[in-house]
C-alpha cells in the first residue's frame, strides 16, 4: 500500500474568477485552493487527535531532566 501524497509543494497553475488552481509539484495532482486549505486543516485535527489519544492513554509520558 502506497502512502497518499500530502501535497507538500504546491504551485498556482491557473485562475478563474475567484477560484485559484494549484498543481502538487510532488504528484502532479490539480485543485483548488481551497480544497488544499481544507486538507491542511484536516491533517492538523488529526495530528490533534493522534496525540490527544496517546496522551490518554500514557504512551506520551513526560521525562523531567535536570541541568547538572
Amino acid at each position: 500500500m502506497t502512502t497518499p501524497c500530502k501535497h507538500p509543494i504546491v504551485k498556482v497553475v491557473a485562475r478563474q474568477e475567484d477560484v485559484e488552481f494549484v498543481e502538487c509539484q510532488n504528484c502532479g495532482e490539480i485543485f483548488d485552493s481551497i480544497e488544499y486549505e481544507d486538507m491542511a486543516v484536516e491533517d492538523k485535527e488529526h495530528l490533534n487527535d493522534d496525540v490527544k489519544d496517546k496522551e490518554e492513554s500514557g504512551a506520551l509520558d513526560t521525562v523531567k531532566t535536570t541541568k547538572t
